[in-house]
């Protein structure tokens, strides 16, 4: 969100702004993606061949997420393009002229990395020229408020929802989440609550995805101290609402639902019984 709110501010917001996480794509493939490759690079290639990511991003900004997964043979790649300012398709011999400003983002100690020889210290600080220290979501509870309502009308208008609040008590849990994956944990999360949202369109402590409460007793003591319990009985029967949506209402969708949950079919019959008159 930072690097887009960069690129809306800067002289170049008018053109355009490609993103491309480096520890999502393939060692093998990262290459390509970045630089292109014309017809016949390798086997399996497009026969048309195509563009890479710096060449789509010309007069434009493109974003290099978690730049410190990336390989060190591509680093070495990466900085000879940062310096002459061309790229060349795999395949071709032919240099393309580009024109594009790099945004790079990690979540990694470079400095730490640059002693083990995983980073290239020329290319830490080709891109180290104007280096911004974002603090961790976790220390920034009163962003953590604005990042919930934004993904939240997000989804809702994406998923066609009705949308109608969010549960203070569940708010609270959020601002106190120890949110190890930063805003991209959250806007998962929040994508995951507004699929598990209910006709009266209320997110609330039973929206929460179950791994949500394992990641808060496994963060540090202040966020266990500070986050609301939920009962048993309430993760209980959310757990089981999530089943027979997971699953299905079929014999054998119920067979799996109870085995999922590790509970006999004749409890999960049961449970789901006392849910459903409740």
């Amino acid at each position: 969100m930072v690097a887009t709110s960069i690129w809306r501010e800067s002289d170049r917001k008018d053109q355009k702004f490609v993103a491309i996480n480096c520890a999502a794509i393939p060692e093998s493939l990262l290459e390509s993606e970045l630089f292109g490759y014309v017809k016949g690079a390798f086997s399996g290639a497009d026969p048309k061949g195509r563009i890479g990511k710096f060449e789509l991003a010309n007069q434009g900004i493109i974003f290099l997420d978690e730049i410190g997964d990336m390989p060190i043979y591509l680093q070495t790649k990466l900085l000879r393009v940062l310096q002459e300012k061309n790229i060349t398709r795999i395949g071709s011999n032919q240099v393309i002229p580009i024109d594009v400003k790099v945004i790079a983002a990690t979540n990694t100690d470079l400095k730490e990395m640059m002693i083990k020889k995983k980073f290239r210290e020329d290319l830490y600080y080709r891109l180290n020229v104007i280096p911004i220290n974002i603090k961790p979501l976790r220390e920034r509870p009163d962003d953590i408020v604005e990042l919930v309502e934004h993904f939240i009308s997000k989804y809702v208008r994406l998923l066609n929802k009705t949308y109608s609040h969010i549960d203070s008590n569940t708010m609270n849990l959020l601002k106190n989440h120890y949110w190890k994956g930063n805003v991209r944990e959250l806007e998962n999360t929040i994508e995951f609550m507004v699929n598990m949202m209910e006709a009266d369109g209320i997110i609330n402590n039973r929206t929460l995805p179950v791994d949500f409460f394992e990641d808060m007793l496994s963060g540090n003591k202040n966020d266990i101290e500070s986050a609301t319990i939920i009962p048993l009985k309430e993760l209980e029967k959310r757990e089981i609402k999530k089943a027979a949506q997971v699953f299905g209402d079929s014999t054998e969708g119920k067979k799996l639902a109870a085995n999922s949950l590790g509970i006999s079919l004749a409890t999960y019959y049961r449970r789901l019984e006392e849910i459903q008159k409740n």
